[in-house]
């Protein structure tokens, strides 16, 4: 708990004069009401609107409130049309007692912006209450030797009215021995006196009976009664005389019970009984007092504690009476001292929560405090915790308004628990806290932002559609709506990019999906903007790169550039009998449309007509002889070769190799026997040639193999057409290994012919085998020439 920070004695003389200036201005912007107590629940008690010169739902819009000390709801506002309605029927004598005038004051509260008007109601007394005795019998002894005009006092009865409507005169039943006076005590309340007007013969009357009435001056007039009884006794001749016929005494209202409050004394000349004094409290004008007196020794003790806040001072009347019937009386004044028993009290008139956090300075509270001491006891100071962005203002009379600073940031805190700290200045203080909670509402001040600055996404070709690939998060640390996000794909500036039938993205938590297999042939990897959107007004945005890389999966299988398998007639590899071992019969030539290891391609022979003839190289295709040919080795082999990829699992294509032996080049050729072929095959043979252009076309080494031989042809046309062949360039053509590169092409120079089959209208491939020496080149020149299935060539570097 946080103790109140003590003003000086300079700031406390500022507050002083602050409150005295409002005071002053409070006292002529009061507007006062007078309305006749007793009246029923509803009636209207003015139009205040019209009264302070406001519009017709003014009061509405500015959140008026009416608020009385106590917080006691005695009146209520019809804030639509600025009726002012009594919400329960007041009894004057009950809210103010014997005060006059009677006021009740309340406030009026104008919230937006605050304003205060301070509204008086006076009830008017109306004559609702009898006047009433103490005691229904008074018992008058009084001695037969009282003189005419003796004058014995009564005890006077009482009427909670006021004014007229209280008591005016008292009467006494007709007799022929006293009459009645009626007499005015300085705060106007009447009381009778007895007053002798026949001199008393105990042996003719030794008692008598009167009816004593008290009468209001009420409309219609109320009266109350008493039975005096008067008993006549022997001569009295002293009455007993107080010392003082004043007495006044200082009590603190904390005193305790029993504590002595004065002891008043009297005395008496006669002698024996009648000498004897006996006091007694004679009833004034309140109908109890909080006091006893001692019959004998005249002390006066409290009976119940003292509340100086009820009731600051009391007038006792005090009885001496001795043995003979003949008394007098004194006044004893009780002056309550204030102690600091009340804690000051705190009423919230208006509180507004939660407030939006961009708000500039806003009027969160408006309460008011209150202490029922007087004095410093009832002087007050109002604090708040000081690490809070709220001030406290004073604005009118006790009426206090919690401000904030500026504007509040709720994603740094959302809310407020504000304690009200409330002291007097009393000795000892007396404290009092309330804790009011404010929310901060949020406003959408935040844009959403990225789990990270951009995403690269990994997708395996051959994917099923609709296939989760990821994720794209984003946070906003607004709240509610301002905090929900959805996501959408951004329009891409590639125009060939077919975003939308690609990618979609979920716009509730940012899950992207393949909207169809992707194949890495086509399209390696692309790239898009995610835009996150907030629903907050207006609403904020945010994007982020998203980049998705397409891996390569094993799916496509070597593909055979050469020897071609799809020709009408398949071209046979010529080998002269008199090749060395490790000779260079041809090269298998394959690629393979995947990268990485899934192009990787190794060779191997499956199936020969002579095993043990022949052996290929795994790496590079390169078909040699293993070992010196022999005249018992048949003139035609036919080789079953295997091309495999490095995939998992791994693909792969065969490829059916021909091979002559002749004696030398100048031999006949002698073409394999023709084989059946299926028109379905001769369509499936047309379209894997159209793929092998296409393949071609974008490798670009392929090109470049393509351009030299389109020179070479252009350059040896006329040459090629007397020939009426295959024609070779020059050269030795080197013997050492070749390696096959991922992608299936010559990794070095080689010089290979190509013969095209002579009815072939689409220039199919023939034949593809690498070019010998001098020699050799001039005798298959004459021997080609003789051939009629060559009728090209070219050569590949």
């Amino acid at each position: 708990m946080e103790t109140a920070r003590v003003k000086t004695p300079q700031q406390r003389q500022v507050v002083f004069l602050t409150i005295l200036l409002l005071l002053g201005e409070a006292g002529t912007e009061a507007i006062r009401y007078s309305m006749p107590e007793e009246t029923e629940s509803g009636y209207l008690v003015a139009n205040l609107a019209k009264d302070l010169g406001l519009k017709v739902g003014e009061l509405a819009t500015r959140g008026a409130r009416i608020h009385h000390r106590g917080n006691k709801e005695l009146l209520q506002l019809d804030a639509e049309d600025g009726n002012l309605l009594l919400k329960e029927k007041l009894d004057r004598e009950d809210l103010c007692g014997a005060t006059e005038p009677c006021v009740l004051h309340f406030q009026l509260i104008l919230k937006n912006p605050v304003q205060f008007f301070q509204t008086d109601l006076q009830l008017t007394d109306i004559n609702d209450h009898s006047p009433e005795f103490p005691h229904r019998e008074m018992l008058l002894t009084i001695p037969e030797s009282a003189q005419p005009g003796t004058v014995f006092p009564l005890k006077a009865a009482q009427d909670p009215d006021i004014g007229s409507n209280a008591v005016q005169n008292y009467t006494v039943s007709l007799n022929l021995h006293f009459h009645v006076v009626t007499h005015s005590r300085a705060d106007g309340r009447k009381y009778p006196e007895l007053v002798l007007d026949r001199a008393l013969d105990r042996e003719e009357q030794p008692e008598l009976t009167l009816t004593l009435t008290a009468v209001d001056g009420g409309s219609p007039r109320r009266s109350g009664t008493t039975t005096v009884h008067v008993e006549v006794v022997d001569i009295n001749d002293n009455a007993p005389q107080f010392v003082q016929s004043l007495y006044e005494v200082q009590v603190p209202e904390n005193s305790p019970l029993d504590a002595l409050v004065l002891t008043v004394s009297a005395r008496d000349l006669d002698v024996g009984p009648y000498g004897n004094v006996a006091y007694s409290l004679f009833q004034g004008g309140e109908v109890s007092q909080p006091f006893v007196i001692d019959q004998v020794t005249g002390e006066i003790h409290l009976s119940r504690e003292l509340d100086f806040e009820v009731t600051n001072r009391y007038n006792i009347e005090i009885a001496a009476t001795d043995g003979g019937g003949l008394s007098s009386k004194c006044t004893v004044a009780v002056h309550l001292l204030d102690v600091n028993d009340n804690a000051p009290e705190l009423t919230i008139s208006t509180l507004t929560s939660p407030i939006p956090e961009n708000s500039p300075e806003t009027v969160v509270a408006v309460f008011s405090v209150f202490d029922l001491d007087s004095g410093d006891n009832g002087r007050m100071v109002c604090s708040i915790q000081n690490d809070l962005p709220f001030l406290l203002k004073s604005t009118f009379e006790n009426y206090y308004t919690l401000v904030t600073e500026g504007p509040l940031d709720r994603e740094s805190k959302s809310e407020y628990n504000i304690t009200i700290t409330v002291s007097d200045m009393g000795t000892p203080r007396l404290t009092t806290q309330h804790t009011i909670t404010v929310q901060v509402s949020d406003v959408n001040d935040n844009t959403p932002a990225f789990t990270q600055s951009s995403y690269t996404l990994f997708v395996q070709e051959n994917n099923s559609p609709a296939l989760h690939i990821g994720t794209i998060s984003a946070t906003d640390s607004d709240s509610g709506s301002n905090a929900h996000i959805t996501y959408s794909l951004l329009p891409t500036h590639d125009l060939k990019l077919p975003l939308s039938s690609l990618i979609s993205i979920n716009a509730d938590n940012g899950q992207l999906f393949a909207l169809r297999a992707l194949d890495y042939e086509a399209l390696q990897s692309f790239e898009f903007l995610v835009g996150a959107t907030d629903q907050g007004s207006p609403a904020l945005s945010s994007q982020v790169l998203v980049r998705v890389l397409v891996l390569d999966a094993n799916d496509n299988a070597p593909f055979v550039l050469y020897p071609l398998q799809n020709a009408s007639a398949p071209c046979t590899e010529l080998l002269p009998r008199a090749a060395e071992p490790g000779y260079l019969v041809t090269k298998v030539v394959a690629v393979d449309r995947d990268s990485g290891q899934n192009a990787w391609l190794s060779f191997q022979l499956l199936k020969a007509t002579e095993p043990g003839l022949f052996s290929v190289w795994a790496h590079n295709g390169e078909v040699r002889t293993s070992r010196l040919l022999s005249e018992r080795d048949a003139p035609k082999h036919r080789l079953l070769l295997l091309v495999k990829d490095n995939g998992d699992p791994p693909r792969s294509a065969s490829v059916t190799l021909h091979v002559l032996l002749v004696d030398g080049f100048s031999q006949p050729y002698l073409p394999l026997p023709e084989v059946v072929r299926d028109p379905a095959q001769d369509n499936e043979d047309l379209l894997t040639l159209y793929l092998v252009i296409a393949l071609a076309s974008v490798s670009s080494l392929f090109l470049l193999s393509v351009l030299l031989f389109v020179g070479v042809r252009l350059c040896r046309r006329a040459r090629a057409a007397s020939l009426g062949g295959c024609s070779a360039p020059e050269g030795h053509f080197p013997g050492h290994l070749v390696d096959i590169s991922g992608t299936g092409t010559l990794s070095q120079s080689y010089q290979y012919e190509v013969c095209l089959t002579g009815d072939s209208g689409t220039g199919e491939f023939k034949f593809l085998k690498p070019m010998v020496s001098n020699l050799l080149l001039q005798d298959a020149g004459r021997e080609v020439k003789e051939s009629p299935h060559c009728r090209d060539s070219f050569v590949f570097n």
